[in-house]
């Protein structure tokens, strides 16, 4: 697999958005009801890029997965945290491709100065779960009936990766 990780762009935002939208209208991976718009997502991109990451996995010119992370809660003291999200277009599973994006993003993340990584899954999801415990999540918690969707609650696991050491004065 000759994989290229990079940075997202504007102009990834509809290829994007085709990975995207199915875990949108047919699963309850995502909480969203609605499938973003182009500009949306475009949004997103930029947002994350302002203070986090986002990555994305090419090959041969078609985007096969991304990976992002973004603020957990609005806090000031939250600052050294973040939560992270990982989406896979269908023919790119089971290839290793989600590990190689949160390797890359893991490590922008450390660069950038951050000490916590969560990531929330919708349950029951035990690829999802498999994926975070092989690259170092460990559970947290579980928020029980957080979501309601397709006429039905769904519970919430948080998964926690330390990403650097906690300093004992981070600022």
């Amino acid at each position: 697999m000759s994989l290229l990780m990079r940075a997202a762009r504007p102009a990834d935002a509809h290829e994007l958005l085709e990975i995207y939208a199915p875990f949108v209208r047919d699963t309850a991976v995502s909480f969203e009801s609605e499938v973003p718009s182009v500009e949306d997502m475009v949004q997103r991109i930029a947002k994350a890029q302002t203070r986090w990451a986002f990555i994305v996995a090419e090959e041969q010119g078609t985007l096969l997965g991304y990976a992002y992370a973004t603020q957990l809660r609005e806090r000031a003291a939250y600052r050294f945290s973040c939560e992270t999200s990982v989406y896979l277009a269908s023919q790119a599973q089971g290839r290793g491709i989600a590990s190689a994006l949160y390797r890359q993003l893991i490590d922008e993340l450390q660069k950038l100065g951050y000490c916590n990584a969560f990531v929330a899954i919708a349950l029951p999801n035990a690829s999802s779960v498999k994926l975070h415990e092989a690259i170092g999540f460990t559970s947290c918690g579980v928020f029980p009936r957080a979501g309601w969707k397709f006429e039905q609650w769904h519970d919430i696991g948080w998964w926690h990766k330390a990403l650097l050491p906690h300093p004992i004065t981070p600022d």
